[in-house]
C-alpha cells in the first residue's frame, strides 16, 4: 500500500484513488457511497443534453455516410476508366492486327493485276494453252483466297455508277445514251480495299454524253 495515502481517509474507512473512484472499505454502508460521473462532452463545466449528443451522433452519421459516398463514386470512377482502358487496348490491338499486314498485301497487288489484265484480254487468253490456262487460273483463285482470308476484296464498278470518292477516272467513253451518263463502262485497274478501308481506287473510264 502507497505510504502516500492519506491517514485519515483510512481512518474514515475509505481510500480516495482520485478521478471519482474511491476504494470503500467493508464497514462502510453502501447507501453512503457517491458516485461521481464524467461526460467526455462536457464544455465548459456544462454537460450536453441527450438532446445534443443525439443531434451531434446524427451529424456524424451524416458526415461519415457523406464521405464513404465520396469514397465509392471514385472507386466507380476509376473502375469505369479502366474498363474504357482495357476497351480502347483491345480495340487498338485488334485493329492493329487488321492492317499489320497492310503494306505486305499492297506489295502483292501488281501481282493481282497483272493477272487480270491477262485474263481482260480475252481472246488472246483463250489462244493460250487449256491446259496451262486453267493451271494459272487456279494459281490466281489461290491466292485471291489467302489474300481475302487476311480482309482483302477486289472492286470492280463496271456498269456501276461513278463514285469520286471510291474511282478514280482515267478517260470517258463517248455515248448517245443518257442513261448511261456517269456510269462506269470500263475498268482499266481493278480496286481494292482491306478490311473495308481502301487501299487502292479502281481506274475506270466513265460514259459521257456527247455535246
Amino acid at each position: 500500500m502507497d505510504k502516500n495515502i492519506d491517514d485519515n481517509a483510512v481512518n474514515d474507512g475509505d481510500i480516495s484513488l482520485g478521478g471519482g473512484v474511491n476504494v470503500v472499505s467493508p464497514g462502510t454502508q453502501l447507501d453512503d457511497i457517491e458516485i461521481e460521473t464524467y461526460n467526455d462532452d462536457v464544455l465548459g463545466g456544462v454537460e450536453d443534453s441527450p438532446q445534443d449528443q443525439l443531434k451531434k451522433l446524427k451529424e456524424r452519421l451524416k458526415d461519415a455516410i457523406k464521405e464513404k459516398q465520396g469514397y465509392l463514386d471514385s472507386w466507380q470512377r476509376s473502375q469505369a476508366d479502366f474498363v474504357n482502358y482495357k476497351k480502347r487496348e483491345e480495340e487498338g490491338k485488334a485493329e492493329f492486327m487488321r492492317f499489320s499486314r497492310e503494306e505486305l498485301i499492297t506489295d502483292l497487288l501488281p501481282a493481282l493485276e497483272s493477272f487480270h489484265m491477262a485474263f481482260a484480254n480475252k481472246e488472246s487468253w483463250e489462244k493460250v494453252d487449256q491446259s496451262w490456262r486453267v493451271g494459272v487460273e487456279y494459281i490466281h483463285s489461290q491466292l485471291l483466297q489467302a489474300l481475302a482470308s487476311h480482309g482483302l476484296t477486289e472492286i470492280n464498278p463496271l456498269n456501276a455508277l461513278f463514285d469520286p470518292k471510291e474511282h478514280t477516272s482515267i478517260g470517258s467513253i463517248p455515248t448517245t445514251d443518257s442513261k448511261l451518263e456517269h456510269y462506269v463502262g470500263e475498268v482499266a485497274q481493278l480496286g481494292y480495299k482491306l478490311n473495308g478501308k481502301l487501299i487502292r481506287s479502281p481506274r475506270v473510264k466513265v460514259y459521257e454524253v456527247g455535246k
